[in-house]
């Protein structure tokens, strides 16, 4: 990498960004968990989708249809009971049924139950499901938006695994936020009205109390995970970053035999995520234990009450079953609301990671009411340009040249000097701190960025391809490209006859950033898919660097007969290559030092001169 990008990973924009980790109410905010609910409840209720909120209805009343079938099950246990045992009154609907009729009835309602539960879910999921997919889109075009400062300095590894948990805790939390805590506390209200309406207000003073310790107990404890199991998600992103930084680095692993180094490396942060484990998972088993004690206890002050009813008369046997289906059947959701709260707490960790991402702020970003680019004949002016990565180390001090339209200009100079910032600055992956670049008189921070990139054509000194095929590489520089037309790119690219030896042809997977290809594959890969793209404005920086002397001039030829009515930009470390050039422009810590033809420059005998009686001599340059 160029000296002058390296300083690239220096503060990022959110470090001062509103909404930074360090702004105190929104800390409060997202600790609470407020601001994810809040952005996720717009995909439960969209305005401008009203089938949307038409299965969000009808999973509801699916919903509370299951909820009083819920609640009218243990009377019909009762009633059962009662008409074995001699006992009690059914009501009249019931009176000709027998106990076998109300034992079929029973089993009915528990079935109706059951089946309004899975309407609801078939109903919702393809709300649930609707908005996972939004979520992830949205998740992942804005990621695409954010600068390149902020890609240069994330880590691959983490920055998947916190939107993998991200995407999936939407399902979760959109689910069971809305099927689960509400309805179950929807169902604790009926079953404390009944009690206290059908036997007396004791009955309701221990489930209450039962309820609310269960509640409190399950709250705070799960408080006290939630930070382990954040403890946890730290160390799992950190042991899944150091192995795909690992495996994305294969060939330098093998070159430096630090097989066993990365396997230390990743044990130790596999042992940091063991350790976090062992105690989510003991906290767990206290947790469990504790929420046992406590329903048990109210459970058996309960029954105990009851049975002394039905001692002394006041009750009958078919009651005292009744009393344990209540508590039995709020015993299972209160379990589950422990495991609910718990998954909800760690799903609102899980997304507020998700939204943080979403919440970066976009350093480079359109105006509003930005225009596309109009390139009417090419021209590139760089106007007093000054830029730098970090404020304390200037890459560019006032720099000031012009591309005229068709012409070719050169960037020479060592590493450090500038080039490739001046490249990265023309294809806005950062914006300028002083000065200006116009394109036919617009200024790039006035159009919009679609504009820019689709009217420049880049060929970078190292290639990355997707884990596809040959085909399908080439063909990325223009969408919808015919086969033909990605062929005949290739031939320019002289690629065409090495791909037609190849077994399958362009259906040749090329591997994990194209490491199936050698350097000089890749590199001609690149050329082909920039050619197929056609761009009005060329960039290219090293764009021969991989290839050998034969290959290169070949190429060389088929880019300039490429640059013919285009203006071009090209970066160079091999003078050879920029010989032909309308200006060859010098530089050197961020200014331009010499500029002007290569037989000006030679018969100058300044900075170019030397360098190019080095290459000739067969020395290496400094660059």
């Amino acid at each position: 990498m160029p000296a002058d990008t390296q300083i690239a990973a220096g503060p990022t924009p959110q470090a001062t960004a509103p909404g930074a980790p360090d702004d105190p109410v929104l800390s409060a905010e997202r600790r609470s968990g407020l601001r994810t609910i809040r952005r996720v409840a717009p995909y439960l209720w969209p305005a401008d989708k009203p089938w949307v909120k038409q299965r969000v209805m009808a999973a509801l009343a699916f919903l509370m249809l299951a909820k009083l079938v819920s609640i009218g099950t243990p009377f019909l246990y009762k009633f059962a009971v009662d008409a074995l045992t001699g006992e009690g009154v059914s009501p009249a609907f019931l009176l000709g049924a027998g106990a076998v009729g109300i034992t079929v009835a029973y089993g009915i309602a528990r079935a109706a139950n059951i089946g309004f539960q899975q309407l609801r879910d078939a109903v919702f999921a393809r709300v649930a499901q609707r908005a996972l997919r939004q979520l992830a889109l949205e998740t992942f075009r804005h990621i695409h938006a954010l600068s390149l400062r902020y890609h240069i300095t994330r880590k691959t590894g983490g920055l998947s695994r916190i939107i993998e948990r991200g995407v999936k805790g939407v399902d979760f939390l959109l689910r069971f936020l809305l099927f689960s805590v509400g309805p179950l506390i929807i169902e604790l209200i009926l079953t404390a009205l009944v009690l206290g309406a059908y036997f007396d207000l004791s009955y309701l003073a221990v489930l209450v109390v039962t309820i609310g310790l269960y509640i409190w107990f399950t709250f705070t404890v799960t408080e006290w995970r939630v930070k382990i199991r954040r403890e946890m998600n730290l160390q799992d992103t950190d042991a899944n970053q150091k192995a795909v930084d690992s495996l994305l680095n294969f060939e330098t692993v093998k070159y430096f035999g630090a097989e066993a180094h990365e396997a230390d490396r990743y044990d130790r942060a596999m042992e940091g995520y063991e350790k976090a484990s062992i105690k989510t998972a003991t906290s767990l088993a206290f947790l469990n234990f504790g929420q046992a004690l406590i329903i048990t206890t109210g459970l058996v002050l309960v029954m105990v009450m009851a049975a002394l009813g039905v001692q002394r008369g006041d009750l009958t046997v078919g009651d005292f079953v009744m009393v344990n289906a209540f508590m039995i059947q709020i015993t299972i959701p209160l379990n589950f609301l422990g495991t609910v709260y718990r998954e909800i707490r760690q799903a609102l960790v899980d997304m507020g990671e998700m939204f943080d991402l979403l919440e970066q702020p976009k350093e480079v970003a359109d105006k509003p009411g930005a225009k596309p680019l109009r390139v009417t004949g090419g021209e590139v002016v760089f106007e007093d340009v000054r830029f730098a990565y970090d404020p304390n180390r200037k890459i560019l001090k006032g720099l000031d040249f012009t591309l005229k339209p068709g012409e070719t200009v050169a960037l020479v100079g060592p590493s450090g000097s500038g080039k490739s910032t001046i490249g990265r600055l023309l294809f806005r992956f950062y914006d300028v701190t002083g000065g200006a670049i116009r394109i036919d008189g617009q200024d790039l921070r006035d159009v919009t960025q679609a504009s820019l990139h689709d009217a420049i054509g880049v060929v970078p000194q190292d290639t990355v391809l997707f884990n596809d095929t040959i085909g399908y590489n080439i063909g990325y520089g223009r969408a919808g490209a015919t086969q033909e037309e990605i062929v005949a790119a290739a031939r320019a690219a002289r690629i065409h006859d090495f791909i037609e030896a190849l077994p399958d042809g362009y259906e040749t997977t090329v591997g994990e950033r194209g490491l199936k290809l050698s350097g000089g594959e890749k590199q001609r890969v690149g050329i082909a898919r920039t050619l197929l793209k056609d761009p009005p404005i060329l960039l290219l920086d090293e764009a021969t660097s991989a290839l050998d002397t034969e290959t290169e001039r070949d190429i060389q030829h088929e880019l300039k007969m490429m640059g013919q009515g285009r203006s071009v930009i090209t970066i160079a470390h091999r003078l050879s290559t920029v010989v032909d050039a309308d200006q060859i422009i010098v530089l050197e810590a961020g200014e331009i030092v010499e500029r002007g033809t290569h037989d000006a420059l030679i018969a100058a005998g300044g900075r170019y001169a030397s360098m190019w009686a080095r290459q000739m001599s067969g020395e290496e340059d400094e660059a």
